[in-house]
């Protein structure tokens, strides 16, 4: 027997309220992260998790049974080896655990890394 496909979310709102309360809380706090440290960066589904665009992806993140990824492609990942180095991670994601307590300073610089390292693309390809 097939397995019944769960329906794509159509936003970051639909997304987030097909979590238990605390996940919502943490997947909330984490929008507001994303948002203040990227104020211009529009949100998408895509690969059906939140994004935040800017000049390109700046990161995605997503909620799973024991943690909440988060996904700023490669570059972020390396650029911040050493502070995320505490957490499991893989070449591009980064695992925060539901039972510990969520850097989102940390976020918040990531954030910001990836904005103005997508800016420096679209200016190098401008010249």
């Amino acid at each position: 027997m097939a397995a019944v496909p769960t329906p794509k979310p159509a936003n970051i709102d639909e997304y987030i309220g097909g979590f238990p309360n605390n996940v919502q809380e943490v997947l909330e706090k984490i929008r507001i992260t994303i948002h203040k440290a990227a104020p211009d960066a529009k949100e998408k589904i895509s690969y059906s998790m939140p994004a935040f665009e800017q000049n390109g992806i700046v990161v995605y993140f997503a909620a799973f049974k024991n943690h909440i990824g988060l996904y700023a492609l490669p570059s972020g990942h390396s650029a911040f080896k050493e502070a995320l180095s505490k957490y499991k991670s893989g070449k591009g994601s980064v695992q925060f655990p539901l039972n510990q307590p969520i850097p989102f300073d940390l976020i918040t610089r990531i954030v910001k890394f990836r904005v103005q390292e997508n800016l420096e693309k679209v200016k190098s390809k401008n010249k």
